[in-house]
């Protein structure tokens, strides 16, 4: 059993209900107090064998579970640290309360509005990793600077980050979630304005959504450094419509729908993207215009990535930045610097 409460909301709990306790019996559990978890509310019941008091309250239930403890005990030390916020767990040892600066079960947490979490995943879970050579790529980096949640996702192939608001616990958090863990996470969450508290504790991960409570383990290890791989310049950038680009590129990629590379090539001069695409059913070629400076450039790229990527970015607007038909290329939004993908091109020998 696990759980947070306030000290006070406890404390008030525990004092109300040790009045059922017994002070003088032969049978030691009437001298208790009942503490049980279960979904997002911690119970406590007292009986002396002729009364009965129970007392419900919130609190975020990480394991459910429950314990009797001396309700004498338990209320006199809750009075004493009602001022703090505790962690109550069971160990082999028996009840254990953490509170204040006493070692804390949960190293830390951060708060981010559920809105905000599930668009953060949607916009980088699709860039982790699938197969199981670097195992660490099958998670999304999330790491808190001042008010922002930051998130990466890479899979050697592309590489996605966003963020969003946050509020952090005790200070910036930093941990490597499964992206199964994340796209979970996202389902149970309804797109609301709520915040959300999710809670770190060694390699675990607990959140709490309504009824239902989710624990992770977390990977360990060295995630890929962002700043290493992305440009810091560029030799060619192009402003395009979002919405006419998608359009092209689904239209090249009808052509060369399951080929491995899903490859089409991008022509970038005069104001103009060619888009093309070749297979034996046959050969697509069509030019959508663009705001273009610098160098004129034909680069052959993943149009699934590519797809994937315009579809995550907002704005009607988008950026395409590139060095040359080799180097790794980025798409973003044109205004908000919140989200930017890195797709590796592909070589054609050509």
């Amino acid at each position: 059993m696990k759980f947070i409460s306030e000290g006070l909301i406890l404390s008030d709990a525990a004092m109300t209900v040790s009045k059922a306790c017994s002070t003088k019996t032969t049978t030691p559990v009437l001298e208790c107090i009942k503490i049980s978890a279960q979904n997002d509310a911690v119970t406590l019941i007292a009986y002396d064998g002729e009364i009965s008091i129970e007392k419900k309250i919130k609190a975020d239930v990480l394991e459910e579970g429950e314990i009797c403890v001396n309700g004498r005990f338990f209320s006199d030390f809750m009075g004493k640290v009602s001022g703090m916020n505790v962690v109550i767990s069971t160990g082999e040892k028996g009840l254990e309360i953490r509170y204040g600066d006493s070692e804390s079960f949960l190293q830390d947490y951060f708060e981010v509005k559920e809105s905000d979490l599930k668009s953060l995943i949607a916009k980088t879970v699709f860039c982790c990793a699938t197969d199981e050579s670097r195992p660490i790529l099958k998670g999304c980096l999330l790491e808190t600077e001042g008010n922002k949640l930051h998130a990466t996702a890479l899979d050697g192939y592309r590489m996605a980050v966003s963020e969003c608001e946050a509020k952090t616990g005790k200070g910036n958090v930093k941990l490597v979630c499964p992206a199964r863990t994340l796209t979970e996470i996202s389902r149970m969450l309804e797109n609301g304005e709520e915040t959300l508290k999710i809670y770190v504790a060694k390699n675990m991960l607990f959140v709490s959504v309504n009824d239902t409570v989710l624990t992770s383990r977390l990977y360990t290890g060295e995630f890929v450094n962002k700043s290493n791989i992305f440009p810091s310049a560029f030799t060619t950038e192009v402003y395009v419509s979002r919405a006419d680009l998608i359009e092209s590129v689904e239209r090249a990629s009808i052509l060369i729908r399951g080929d491995k590379n899903n490859l089409i090539i991008l022509d970038i001069k005069g104001g103009n993207i060619l888009i093309t695409a070749n297979s034996e059913i046959g050969n697509v070629a069509e030019s959508v215009k663009v705001e273009m400076s610098g160098k004129e450039l034909k680069i052959a790229m993943n149009g699934k990535f590519v797809l994937d990527a315009l579809k995550a970015l907002s704005e009607e607007t988008v950026k395409l930045s590139f060095n040359n038909a080799i180097s790794p290329f980025t798409l973003e939004n044109k205004e908000s610097k919140e989200d930017a993908y890195l797709i590796l091109p592909v070589r054609t020998g050509a």
